[in-house]
C-alpha cells in the first residue's frame, strides 16, 4: 500500500488502518504534499466531527510567530463543511489557496519568511477582496 500512495497516490481512496500505522502514514502522506503544516485532519462520525492539525504542539517555536496554521485552518474548514457551510469554507479556501499560489506571505516551513501574523493577515486581507 505504501508504495502505491508515493508512485501513485490517486489509485487509493481509502486506506484502514490501526491507529500507528495510521500515524506513520499520514506523516508519508504529509511529505507527499510539502510537509505537516499543510496537512489538515479531520475525525467524523454520524453527529460527530473532530478536527485538528496532524502536526503536534511545536513547542520549540512557540511565541516565535513562525508557526504555519494552514494545516490548522483547512482542518477547521473540513469541519465547517460538515456542517453544511460548503460556500464560507470555499471562499476561506481560495483565500488560503491564493496567498500560497502567490507566495510573497509564506512561512518558512515551505520556503517563505513570512511570520505567522502576516500569512494570516494575508489570508484575510484576500477575503476582503
Amino acid at each position: 500500500c505504501a508504495s502505491f500512495l508515493v508512485a501513485t497516490p490517486s489509485r487509493l481512496d481509502v486506506m484502514v488502518m490501526p491507529n500507528l500505522y495510521g500515524d506513520i502514514i499520514s506523516d508519508l502522506c504529509a511529505g507527499l504534499i510539502g510537509g505537516l503544516g499543510l496537512t489538515p485532519s479531520c475525525n467524523m462520525g454520524e453527529s460527530t466531527c473532530l478536527a485538528e492539525a496532524v502536526h503536534g504542539t511545536a513547542p520549540d517555536i512557540v511565541g516565535k510567530g513562525l508557526a504555519n496554521p494552514t494545516a490548522l485552518l483547512m482542518s477547521g474548514l473540513m469541519m465547517v463543511r460538515h456542517m453544511g457551510m460548503h460556500a464560507e469554507a470555499d471562499k476561506i479556501e481560495g483565500a488560503i489557496h491564493a496567498v500560497l499560489e502567490e507566495g510573497k506571505y509564506v512561512t518558512g516551513d515551505i520556503g517563505g519568511k513570512a511570520s505567522t501574523k502576516d500569512y494570516t493577515n494575508a489570508i484575510i486581507d484576500r477575503l476582503d477582496m
